[in-house]
């Protein structure tokens, strides 16, 4: 039937009947939260380019995640800022590493979260890049073996899902087999399988403390260009025991989301990256935009495409608004 007789605006015609027929919403079990946790006591340092965000020492995390649990958010993913950095990051895998510090305090004092742990070393080594340097290049084989051991003092800690985001090829494989040999067969990875080497990364790297000395990510991280390389990334993955997947950034790869859904099945992640959440934190400090609404609309549009949560920095407030 055509118009006279269909008429799309009836459905449209008040709120109540729009909420009937929506097709993708928004919940707070939709979100993970990223942390940032660094040593000390009573820190709780801001983050210029991402207001609201800080990074927190372990005292002060505490504070922050009991008012994400109390929001309704079902996890919270840790990354670590530590005392010191070198050249094998060190931190990454201590036994008292600042995550490892963090995971523990936080599944002590609330064990219904879903704790993930971050496993990158751009933040504990002294160069800023993913891996083993040397000669000014980044070592893939050689890298796996600091994933392995970053993993297991990572379950160690009370972590429920290890997250490697380094894009080294094969983390995967070492990571799954380093967990099961230590007794930690029910730890479950959630694999960075398509992390593309983006702009949008820039105020994570003040956050984190990260940005390379030297170079950039580009040799390791994907093409933003490449979506059929995202999905032999992502198989790769799944071949090698991941239990979930993640696309990174999330708005300018919505393509790379719905792919990913369709093609794999596994249970999705997307990742709303720090310069997704600044640009519309920027346009609404400016009277630009309406934050509340661009942000629902931005999350809801990673939804559609396919994701079954979203790690953004937005959790918190969008689980306040939906509450």
């Amino acid at each position: 039937m055509s118009f006279p007789e269909t008429r799309l605006r009836r459905l449209r015609a008040t709120p109540a009947l729009r909420s009937l027929v929506r097709e993708t919403s928004l919940k707070p079990d939709d979100f993970v939260m990223p942390l940032f946790v660094r040593p000390g006591k009573g820190q709780r340092r801001p983050i210029s380019s991402m207001p609201g965000h800080f990074q927190y020492s372990v005292d002060e995390l505490l504070k922050a995640v009991r008012e994400i649990a109390a929001a309704g958010v079902p996890g919270v993913i840790l990354f670590g800022i530590p005392d010191r950095k070198d050249s094998r990051a060190s931190g990454a895998y201590a036994k008292d590493g600042i995550v490892q510090r963090a995971a523990s305090a936080i599944k002590d004092r609330h064990p219904e979260l879903a704790v993930i742990a971050d496993l990158c070393f751009c933040e504990y080594t002294d160069h800023g890049h993913c891996g083993v340097v040397k000669g000014g290049k980044v070592l893939n084989d050689e890298t796996l073996e600091l994933a392995a051991r970053t993993a297991v003092s990572q379950a160690k800690a009370g972590a429920d899902v290890i997250a490697p985001s380094g894009m080294m090829d094969g983390q995967v494989a070492a990571i799954r087999g380093a967990l099961d040999s230590a007794g930690f067969g029910m730890t479950a990875i959630l694999a960075y399988a398509a992390k593309y080497a983006s702009a949008f990364y820039g105020p994570f790297r003040e956050a984190a403390e990260s940005p390379p000395k030297f170079g950039d990510r580009s040799s390791y991280q994907m093409d933003p260009a490449n979506l059929r390389e995202a999905l032999r990334e992502t198989a790769l993955d799944v071949s090698e025991g991941a239990d979930m997947v993640m696309v990174k950034p999330a708005l300018a790869y919505l393509d790379v989301v719905a792919a990913v859904r369709e093609r794999f099945g596994l249970p999705t992640a997307a990742y709303s990256v720090s310069g997704e959440f600044a640009m519309i934190k920027a346009a609404a400090q400016n009277g630009w935009i309406d934050e509340k609404k661009a942000a629902l609309e931005a999350l809801v549009s990673i939804k559609r495409a396919g994701a079954d949560f979203i790690l953004t920095y937005y959790a918190l407030e969008v689980a306040r608004w939906l509450g």
